[in-house]
């Protein structure tokens, strides 16, 4: 056994999720030279290395691993987006199971199959980050959901626009949860005979919230202000130094990512999202 002492630094794992359009990609696009898995087809006007558009959970997959055995001096992985990738990994759990859809597998029982396969991606983003020396970004879209707190009545709240296994799957996987939105007020506007109504008002200010609150779910391990402005830079400032440039890491020479979860790359899937060496 080995003890440490101290901080550690090392790339890191980022769930940015957000409101529709509010700049997801172009936040990730300013990462140290990303490299973009493009599920969603909406890359087309950014500027940004990127691979084809995949449309299948095994090409994902295959992009994966060729990223953790092959040689390049790609710095940042960015899946684009988590909730168009889980309608694939859906179909590729019903395909196994003879299943039309996923609903049709029955008991929950393909959601819980279908969370082993992200535990397995997941894996596999660790390989890069561990093996290769690469932040890796995963985004997705926002959704207005019911939380059922256990101390006061259920309330909505923002959280990652995704089945709630595979979201509290990335949520416990990741380093930094952050939440991108517009920032928005609200006025009272008379409408006459005593009746108000609330009128949204919003600059266009785009800003990141950072901690867990009534309204969002997020989190971060950087000692993060509660808001950031919706920078690439505005985030990278509070990185240990030693990310801040490449992680001198050896190849991993003939590595390959099975489709079916097992071993990866030297990793050892254990039924979560954490793997062992």
């Amino acid at each position: 056994m080995q003890i440490q002492r101290g901080k550690k630094a090392a790339p890191r794992r980022v769930l940015l999720y957000g409101q529709h359009g509010v700049g997801k990609s172009t936040w990730a696009a300013n990462a140290p030279k990303p490299i973009f898995l493009d599920v969603e087809d909406g890359l087309a006007d950014l500027d940004c290395d990127k691979t084809n558009v995949l449309s299948t959970f095994g090409d994902v997959v295959s992009a994966v691993s060729w990223l953790v055995s092959n040689d390049h001096d790609y710095r940042t992985c960015v899946l684009d987006t988590a909730d168009w990738l889980e309608q694939l990994v859906w179909k590729a759990v019903a395909e196994k199971a003879n299943k039309s859809h996923i609903e049709d597998i029955g008991y929950g029982k393909g959601y819980a199959m279908a969370s082993t396969q992200w535990d397995f991606l997941l894996a596999g983003f660790d390989a890069l980050r561990n093996r290769r020396g690469m932040h890796v970004i995963v985004l997705a879209h926002a959704a207005v959901v019911k939380f059922q707190s256990p101390e006061t009545d259920a309330y909505d709240r923002y959280e990652p626009a995704l089945h709630k296994l595979a979201s509290r799957s990335l949520q416990e996987w990741a380093d930094e949860v952050l939440f991108a939105s517009f920032r928005v007020f609200t006025r009272k506007e008379d409408q006459g005979f005593n009746r108000e109504r609330a009128v949204g008002v919003g600059s266009g200010e785009r800003y990141v919230r950072t901690q867990e609150s009534a309204a969002v779910a997020a989190k971060n391990r950087l000692g993060l202000p509660v808001e950031l402005p919706f920078t690439w830079d505005a985030y990278a400032a509070y990185l240990p130094k030693a990310t801040a440039k490449a992680v001198q890491v050896e190849a991993v020479q003939g590595a390959t990512l099975p489709v079916e979860p097992g071993n990866i790359a030297g990793l050892v899937v254990d039924g979560s999202s954490k793997v062992s060496a």
